[in-house]
Order: C-alpha cells, then sequence, then structure tokens
C-alpha cells in the first residue's frame, strides 16, 4: 500500500452490464494484476467456451462463479492510482445477491455504476441506485458501458445518460455533477487511456474521474465501531474475528466489548494485510485476538466497539425508511429480515408513526394505517433478537439498514434514534 489516501469503492448495476470486467481491467490497467495472470485467464475461460471472460475472472475467482459467469460473493480488490488507494467492492448484480450488494454498498464511500449502452437501465439498475442512495454513498461515476457494442455511437450513449439522469433526479441524487464516461471494459475504452472511438466525447476518462473523486472524512472521532463478518480460529492465535472499522480507532491493549453477545475482553493483537499492526483506523480489513474471547461467544453482526461505551443494542428503534417494492401493502405487525452492517435479522414493525412526503420530507399523514411503494413512513421496529444498531444523526456508518422480504429488497432506511434494551 502506498501512502495514498484509502477509498472504499463499489462497483454497482445490473447483471451482465459488465461490472467485473470493468473491475478486471482495472485491476490491470493500474498494474494490480499481472499480464501472465490475465493471459492464464483468458486461456482458462476460452477453454470453458467463455472467451473474452478473462477480466471477469480476476474478479471471480470462486470456481463456482466462473462455472456460473455470475459474480456471488463481494470479492475485495485493491488497486492504486495517483490519488487513492482502492479497495473495489464489487457489487453482485444477480437479484439473490442483493444482500451481498447491501453489505457492500454499505461499505463503500463512493461508487461506479455500470450501465450497458446496448441495454439502458433496467430494474437492478434502479434497485442498486436506490440503495446507494439510501445507505448514504456520496458520489456516483456512470460508467456507460459496452460502447463496443453500438458502435461508439454518441447517440446511444446520450439515450442511457437521459435514462440515468431521470433515474438519479427520483432518488434526488445531485446529477449536476455527476460524470457519465462512455467506456468498453472489453476493449479499454476510456478506462485508463482516451479512445480513438469516441472522439465526441471530451470529458474525463475513467481514472481521472476516481482520482477527482473527494477525499472521504475518516470518522476517527467518533468512538470504536467495528461489525464482525466473520469469526475464525487460527492455530498459534486462538479466535480471531474479522471485520471492518467503521468508525474510531481499534488499538492493541484496548478493553472492548462485543453486542448484543455481551463478552469483552483486552485486544492482544491487530492484523491487517497478514501483519501485525498496532491500530487499525476505519476504513481497515483486519483480524483481531481478544484476551478470553472464544469462537462461540461471538458471532457475524455482533458490533465491537470500547468497554467503557459499548455499541447500543435495541429494544426498539425509530426509523426512517422508503418502500421500493413490496407487492402489496406494509402494516402494523409486519415482520421481515432487517440487514443492517453485517448483521441479519427479523424484525416486527410496530407501528407505522408517520408517513412522509419524499418530495419535500415533510410529514404527510399521522399513524398511516399502511404503507406501500414509493411511501417514506417513519415506523417503530422491534427487532425478534438482539440487534446493534445505531442513530445514524450519531453513527451513520451503523445507522443504516435494508429490509428483506420473499427474496428481493423491499425497503432500505436509516435509524432516527434508538431505545437501548
Amino acid at each position: 500500500m502506498s501512502d495514498e489516501q484509502h477509498q472504499n469503492l463499489a462497483i454497482i448495476g445490473h447483471v451482465d452490464h459488465g461490472k467485473s470486467t470493468l473491475v478486471g481491467r482495472l485491476l490491470y490497467e493500474t498494474g494490480s494484476v499481472p499480464e501472465h495472470v490475465i493471459e492464464q485467464h483468458k486461456e482458462e475461460a476460452e477453454e470453458k467456451g467463455k472467451g473474452g471472460f478473462e477480466f471477469a475472472y480476476v474478479m471471480d475467482n470462486l470456481a463456482e462463479e466462473r462455472e456460473r459467469g455470475v459474480t456471488i460473493d463481494i470479492a475485495h480488490q485493491e488497486f492504486s492510482t495517483d490519488a487513492y488507494d482502492f479497495t473495489i467492492v464489487d457489487c453482485p448484480g444477480h437479484r439473490d445477491f442483493v444482500k451481498n450488494m447491501i453489505t457492500g454498498a454499505s461499505q463503500a464511500d463512493n461508487a461506479v455504476l455500470v450501465v450497458a449502452a446496448d441495454d439502458g437501465v433496467q430494474p437492478q439498475t434502479q434497485e442498486h441506485v436506490f440503495l446507494a442512495r439510501t445507505l448514504g454513498i456520496g458520489e456516483l461515476i456512470v460508467a456507460v458501458n459496452k460502447m463496443d457494442l453500438v458502435d461508439y455511437g454518441e447517440s446511444e450513449y446520450k439515450q442511457v445518460v437521459e435514462e440515468v439522469k431521470d433515474l438519479l433526479n427520483q432518488v434526488r441524487f445531485d446529477t449536476e455533477n455527476a460524470k457519465f464516461i462512455p467506456v468498453s471494459a472489453f476493449e479499454g475504452d476510456n478506462i485508463a487511456d482516451e479512445s480513438e472511438h469516441t472522439g465526441w466525447y471530451d470529458g474525463e476518462i475513467l481514472i481521472e474521474a476516481l482520482n477527482e473523486l473527494p477525499a472521504p472524512e475518516p470518522p476517527t472521532d467518533a468512538p470504536l465501531r467495528l461489525p464482525i463478518q466473520d469469526v475464525y480460529t487460527i492455530s498459534g492465535i486462538g479466535t480471531v474475528p474479522v471485520g471492518r472499522v467503521e468508525t474510531g480507532i481499534l488499538n492493541t491493549g484496548d478493553n472492548v466489548s462485543f453486542q448484543p453477545s455481551d463478552v469483552g475482553g483486552e485486544v492482544k493483537t491487530v492484523e491487517m494485510h497478514h501483519e501485525e499492526v498496532p491500530k487499525a483506523e476505519p476504513g481497515d480489513n483486519v483480524g483481531f485476538n481478544v484476551r478470553g474471547i472464544g469462537k462461540d461467544d461471538i458471532r457475524r453482526g455482533d458490533v465491537c466497539g470500547p468497554a467503557e461505551d459499548p455499541p447500543s443494542v435495541a429494544e426498539t428503534f425509530q426509523a426512517q425508511i422508503v418502500v421500493m417494492q413490496h407487492p402489496s401493502v406494509i402494516t402494523e405487525g409486519y415482520t421481515p429480515v432487517f440487514h443492517a452492517h453485517t448483521a441479519q435479522v427479523a424484525c416486527t414493525i410496530e407501528s407505522l408513526d408517520q408517513k412522509i412526503d419524499p418530495a419535500s420530507g415533510e410529514v404527510a399523514e399521522e399513524n398511516p394505517d399502511f404503507i406501500q411503494n414509493g411511501d417514506a413512513a417513519v415506523v417503530t421496529v422491534r427487532p425478534q433478537k438482539p440487534l446493534s444498531i445505531e442513530p445514524s444523526g450519531e453513527i451513520p456508518e451503523l445507522g443504516s439498514f435494508a429490509i428483506r422480504d420473499m427474496g428481493q429488497t423491499i425497503a432500505a432506511g436509516k435509524v432516527l434514534s434508538v431505545n437501548e434494551r
């Protein structure tokens, strides 16, 4: 890693619009993947009758994904430009993988939205933009991909730009400053070098746009919050929880508490990229060992924080939600699954407190009987089992969530206040 600033970058968009290929191309163009590896992937892709997938293979290194040609898990890859060290959170586009998309996007500072020039805005493009907005992603760079399939036509590019602008305006994303870059991830047009095929385009190429992203303000002043993604047992060390520091600083020697499991101890070691480090800061993906904590004491979805200021555990919480797609109406007593940071917990909507006009943010109705698609509302929620969550006004990194049911994301929201148990 250089001394550059760090950015977590989500790559979002509809399935088959070329996200993995774009990521593979970025890694290749920035020297993060050596040429011989691409050659090896190329041979393998051709053997499987998937010629042209070599860049995608860089990301989709799970065998199952290669067979299916689909991205399943969130792969973390790193590349560096002149301005930043980027960790790419490659967000799957397939419907059943949206929950991974949620954990991915909620870790990202900014995002690249990939939209295929020959296909335009698709349902998932919409869903991903919506989630990105609700989960607090700052800036979107729009890559109008697969320009090679439309003969680098300016009119096709313009049509996609209009479609995407409409979508961004619907969710009140800032379109004034959004960048729309015509690219071909497959051919390498306008990624790291200007393309000779798009003489009509005079804007930035992708790498330039990435360099110009605003630097994230690291939330180092906030108390430590580190949601646990996995817990491993490593010989010679013991139990090693793994996760990403969202806020605050994790130091060796700190006394920490894991909630809602309600166990704690002293941090013995902190490891990052297989090296021991004295401390970890926001954005760092770490493994760490805590004295006296066993593998069965903590689990994915727990949040680690200082022993003297432990993460909140909600008895109930009040939240503002936006309903994206629900086949009928949502009423009191509805119990879908809430995905917050790395936790997934069934929660009951105890009361519908207010319906909000999504355009103005004003209260449209007190205590509505039901809410439906397109509605924004303030609701009171009761988790069915302990859930650590924070008001988004205090710790925004732990204050957003998505609501899923019937295999799809039906709503997303942010926490207004927590009534601690």
